[in-house]
């Protein structure tokens, strides 16, 4: 044991000399601390019930386009559409019928439903950026701002989704096409990410300050796109009702999960790059001295919990000591 814990204090010194390795570790360190899983879970729940009343607006809306086109029904059949859930049997069947009651049914539940997905969001990047509760938007003005951002941000994300299954379904039109229809949806993405975590955030932060984020967020984003709709297209093209239906809403609960993931990681390097987060202590297995970022850190974590005006947190460490490891100040920033 005690070689192994020489070696893992050999880690730590070696993980917090050298840059790359220090700043992943500690966004690591700081998703762990903010319990940002819990979150993209939180994310997940109101992001894949948003999903089906958007699916039964789409079926609505398909019912009055396909009226009198078999041929643009029965190429709809053979795409990705037609293994959804929902509307993959409806398209088979050919029972799609517009209905003008189940359209605004359908676009009032998706407000609603798409709301409560941005109130998560805005929570999240809130508790990420250690925005104190008395500092955060009050109910009505907070999803006030979740509309905006629905009809904003939900236009450009259905764009991106459009351009990468162009990418996917495409290819037989040449590497030209799918090239572009990829760089096209991954611009698309990036601009969009960089827009949501300035909006979400209720702390003023500068758009240089995200930049970095909205990068990381918009490429691997587009990645999962791909492969999203590479999976849809081509893996359960060809199976069964039953098991396409039971694959397609577990690979969406998957992706939205995967999605928050990517959103909240990348939201995360920016606040450890912009409050210089980093180096870490890595006391995964033992812990270890605190650093002066492990104090920033923690300090901004503990004055989250700030609910009144009256209300003041306060975060204690005792006396750095001498061998402890420092990045050059002595005291957390408040």
């Amino acid at each position: 044991m005690g070689g192994f814990g020489e070696r893992y204090r050999a880690f730590d010194r070696f993980q917090q000399r050298h840059r790359w390795l220090g700043f992943a570790l500690a966004v690591r360190q700081k998703y762990a601390d903010d319990q940002a899983s819990y979150l993209a879970a939180t994310i997940t729940y109101y992001g894949f019930f948003a999903i089906f009343p958007l699916l039964l607006v789409l079926s609505t809306v398909l019912g009055f386009v396909l009226q009198g086109h078999r041929h643009l029904e029965d190429r709809i059949v053979n795409s990705a559409l037609g293994q959804f859930p929902v509307i993959g049997p409806q398209l088979v069947h050919g029972s799609l019928h517009g209905n003008t009651l189940a359209l605004v049914v359908g676009l009032v539940a998706a407000l609603w439903s798409g709301m409560g997905f941005f109130l998560a969001g805005e929570n999240a990047m809130n508790h990420l950026w250690g925005v104190p509760f008395k500092r955060r938007p009050d109910p009505l003005h907070a999803r006030g701002r979740a509309l905006v951002l629905l009809l904003l941000l939900g236009g450009g994300a259905i764009a991106t989704t459009i351009l990468a299954a162009l990418a996917t379904v495409g290819a037989q039109f040449g590497a030209f096409w799918t090239v572009v229809s990829l760089a096209l949806s991954t611009i698309v993405n990036i601009g969009l990410f960089w827009v949501a975590f300035r909006v979400l955030t209720a702390r003023e932060v500068s758009w240089r300050q995200l930049r970095g984020g909205a990068v990381a967020a918009g490429v691997l984003y587009e990645l999962l796109q791909t492969l999203g709709g590479y999976y849809v297209g081509h893996t359960l093209k060809h199976a069964s009702n039953l098991y396409g239906t039971f694959g397609l809403v577990i690979g969406l609960l998957s992706w939205i999960y995967l999605a928050a993931h990517i959103t909240l990681l990348a939201a995360e390097g920016n606040v450890v790059a912009t409050r210089r987060l980093w180096p870490r202590s890595f006391s995964l297995v033992f812990e270890q001295p605190a650093t002066a970022a492990d104090k920033r850190a923690l300090t901004q974590r503990g004055m989250v919990e700030e609910r009144r005006q009256d209300q003041t947190v306060t975060i204690d460490f005792p006396p750095t000591q001498p061998d402890e490891a420092s990045d050059g100040s002595d005291a957390p920033s408040t």
